[in-house]
C-alpha cells in the first residue's frame, strides 16, 4: 500500500543562530486565538476589554511553566536530571498538556482575585479558548513530526520520514480534530445559553471531553515516558483519569446548582 510521506521542514524561519519552529508558531497562534476570543467575551459580558492583556500573560505563564514541569517530572526526569541546562530549552519541545491545564488553573485562580467575577466565570470561558489552543498545538506537533503514532496499515496512515519509514497513525491530527470539535461544542453551548451563569458546567465538559479524547488517543501513540512501568495504561492515560473524574464531579455539582 502506498502511504503519504510527510517530510515537512519543522523550521519556519532561521536568523543566524535563532530558529523558529512551526510548533512555536502554532503555540503563538494559540495564544493569539485565546486573546481574540476572550477579548470578544469580555466585550460581550463585561462591557470592557482592558483586563484581557493581563489575562493573556497569566495564561501564557501558567501554561508554559506547568506544561514544562509536568513533562520533566512525568515523562523524562532522568534526561533533565542529567542535563539540567535543558530544562529551560522549551524551543526543543517537551510540553505536557496535563501540566499545562494545572498551570493555567493556578494562574487563573491568582488572576481572578483582582477581577470583578468569580473563579467559575473565568474557568467556563477559558475552557472554550483552551480546547481551541489544544487543537492548534497538536497541529504544531504534526508539522514538527512529533508525538509518533503506533505503526499501522490503515489507508490514512502517514510515513513521518523524519522519524522512520514506517506507516503510523497520524495521532496528532486525531487529537487536533477532536479538540477543535470540543471547542465548537463548548462555544455552541455558551452562545445558545439563556443565562451566563454556568456554575462550572463548560469547564466540567472541557475536562471530561478533552481528557477522554486524550485517554483514547493514547492507545494509538508510542509511549513518551522514558521509564517503564508494569501497568497496561500509559503515563498519559493515568494522568487523564483524575481530570475526567474531577470533571464529572464538577458537572454533577453545577447541574444541581442550576
Amino acid at each position: 500500500m502506498n502511504h503519504f510521506i510527510w517530510d515537512f521542514d519543522p523550521v519556519l524561519a532561521s536568523f543566524k543562530h535563532l530558529r523558529i519552529h512551526w510548533y512555536g508558531a502554532m503555540f503563538a497562534l494559540a495564544l493569539l486565538s485565546n486573546y481574540l476570543l476572550m477579548h470578544w467575551i469580555y466585550g460581550r459580558e463585561q462591557g470592557s476589554t482592558e483586563d484581557v492583556d493581563r489575562l493573556l500573560w497569566y495564561c501564557m505563564g501558567g501554561s508554559v511553566i506547568g506544561a514544562r514541569l509536568a513533562h520533566i517530572i512525568f515523562y523524562n526526569p532522568h534526561y533533565y536530571l542529567a542535563q539540567p541546562a535543558k530544562i529551560i530549552a522549551i524551543w526543543e519541545g517537551g510540553l505536557a498538556s496535563h501540566g499545562g491545564v494545572i498551570g493555567v488553573l493556578i494562574a487563573l485562580y491568582i488572576y481572578q482575585h483582582k477581577a470583578s467575577f468569580n473563579y467559575w466565570w473565568i474557568l467556563d470561558r477559558a475552557a472554550i479558548a483552551a480546547s481551541l489552543s489544544g487543537s492548534l498545538v497538536r497541529t504544531g506537533n504534526f508539522l514538527n513530526s512529533e508525538i509518533a503514532g503506533i505503526p499501522t496499515q490503515v489507508p490514512w496512515a502517514i510515513i513521518f520520514s523524519r522519524i522512520d519509514m514506517i506507516p503510523r497513525h497520524p495521532v496528532q491530527l486525531y487529537e487536533a480534530i477532536s479538540y477543535a470539535a470540543i471547542s465548537v461544542f463548548l462555544f455552541y453551548r455558551y452562545k445558545t445559553s439563556q443565562t451566563w451563569d454556568f456554575h462550572g458546567q463548560l469547564f466540567a465538559w472541557f475536562l471530561i471531553l478533552i481528557f477522554s479524547a486524550r485517554f483514547i488517543m493514547e492507545f494509538y501513540k508510542v509511549e513518551l515516558a522514558s521509564y517503564s512501568h508494569d501497568l497496561w495504561l500509559s503515563t498519559g492515560q493515568m494522568l487523564s483519569i483524575p481530570f475526567m473524574l474531577i470533571g464529572t464531579f464538577i458537572l454533577y455539582r453545577a447541574q444541581r446548582r442550576s
